[in-house]
């Protein structure tokens, strides 16, 4: 290397001299006014996210509150009245009533993400309609999460408040995502996840991180307004962790493995049922009331309640107690999907929650390993399958679970995300860079043929 650099400088001193062109000196004067007219632009610009981060916040977050607290009291009044769970019917009739009259062309989660990305706006029902709806549906028993419904409400309220301030387009779009932080942080109790899904599931491989420090300001501002109103976040105790072992690293990357291909199963179940109803019963009144008369009758036939709703006492008995059926897992998909497809409102997030966990106690007590750690680690998993988010399924398992386990859900993650391949739950997420190379694929989901 010396060798060939000294000949380099011979060469050079030997050759004619290049002909030399005067630059002028750089003014320091100029250059300090650039460098404060710059600072002052960046102080402002964080000044402006901050407060339409915390009024956005506020915002949704509240309504994410009172939403939260009225699917509390919904589904305790369902507990304590368990004849409310025949009304289901006439609540899924009640609901596409409502649809069809405001809103029929009515997108759900699908429709932000769709914003976000695009030049359209949320339809200014969007809120009021999902919120209505989703109580309803837990009320009634119908085997639905809230978050769906949250992500919806927290951006159809940003979309509102982007108009009302008059944001250019790509300032709505972040404030769009604030208010899908804001509202999954009050209502689930993971600011972290919620400031980072956000940004992470809307496009697949690309992160906004321009949208990095105003959603999680809303977040947190979210966050804080729950503890205010005393809504309690979500966080379960699990066992205790096995050391981190190869032979225990290979168990839990084999749990996640199943996972992924559950997820996948889970996201073509919801759309053959959708197919199915299409087919079979294209009146959406006839379609729902069907539907709330079929779930009614697995339910009675399976003689318990532990299928309606979120599932949330799914994933007490199986990250907390190490408990669950081997077929508990498929029973919750499959109520899921009948629900969620029919017109029925709510979200497919937390019943995947139910379905990893359930599944991945199983699979801990077959293979060997505590099913509390593997219950932990298959929610994680799987709903990194359906949601195509490893970051934010490591952070939801953080804030959750705790950090004990953290190398597992690490490896929960990285294999369901790889594993899963191009499906999801939401068909305007789009892949924009491949799983598997460097490479630019822009393409949608994958749903099942027809759907």
């Amino acid at each position: 290397m010396k060798l060939a650099y000294q000949s380099s400088r011979t060469v050079s001193t030997d050759s004619p001299a290049s002909p030399k062109k005067d630059t002028p000196a750089p003014d320091p004067a100029s250059w300090i006014r650039q460098f404060f007219e710059e600072q002052g632009r960046n102080l402002r610009n964080l000044v402006k996210w901050f407060l339409l981060a915390v009024i956005t916040g506020v915002g949704a977050g509240g309504v994410s509150c009172l939403f939260s607290y009225i699917l509390t009291k919904a589904t305790g009044l369902r507990e304590a009245r368990e004849w409310i769970f025949l009304l289901l019917p006439a609540a899924g009739l009640a609901i596409v009533f409502l649809y069809e009259k405001f809103d029929r062309n009515d997108g759900g989660t699908n429709q932000v993400f769709s914003t976000i990305r695009e030049r359209d706006d949320i339809p200014v029902y969007s809120a009021p309609l999902v919120f209505i709806s989703t109580v309803l549906t837990h009320l009634t028993g119908g085997s639905a999460g809230r978050e769906g419904a949250a992500i919806q409400i927290g951006g159809s309220i940003g979309d509102r408040l982007g108009h009302l301030v008059r944001l250019d387009e790509e300032d709505r779009h972040v404030i769009i995502m604030c208010g899908m932080s804001a509202a999954f942080s009050a209502v689930f109790g993971t600011p972290l996840a919620a400031a980072v899904f956000s940004m992470e599931a809307v496009s697949v491989g690309v992160m906004y991180y321009a949208a990095l420090f105003p959603c999680m300001t809303a977040s947190l501002t979210a966050s804080a307004l729950a503890s205010v109103f005393g809504i309690e976040a979500e966080r379960y105790r699990t066992g205790a962790i096995p050391p981190l072992t190869l032979e225990n690293a290979l168990k839990i990357a084999l749990v996640a493995l199943i996972c992924a291909a559950v997820s996948i199963l889970f996201c073509l179940l919801l759309s053959a049922a959708a197919n199915f109803y299409g087919r079979f019963f294209k009146n959406p009144y006839l379609r729902v009331a069907a539907a709330g008369c079929l779930i009614i009758i697995i339910t009675f036939i399976l003689r318990t309640d532990d299928y309606m709703g979120s599932g949330s006492n799914l994933i007490v008995q199986a990250v907390e107690h190490g408990q669950a059926r081997w077929y508990t897992f498929l029973l919750k998909m499959l109520l899921t999907a009948l629900t969620m497809r029919a017109g029925f409102r709510g979200g497919e997030i937390v019943p995947s929650f139910s379905i990893g966990a359930a599944l991945g106690c199983v699979l801990g007590q077959l293979i060997g390993i505590s099913p509390s750690a593997a219950a932990a680690a298959g929610m994680t998993a799987l709903f990194c399958g359906v949601t195509n988010c490893p970051l934010t399924s490591l952070l939801i398992a953080f804030e959750l679970f705790g950090f004990g386990g953290a190398p597992y859900y690490f490896i929960a993650a990285a294999v369901s995300y790889t594993a899963s391949g191009y499906y999801g739950l939401y068909k305007d997420q789009t892949i924009v860079y491949s799983k598997y190379k460097a490479r630019y694929i822009n393409r949608h989901i994958k749903i099942f043929p027809g759907s």
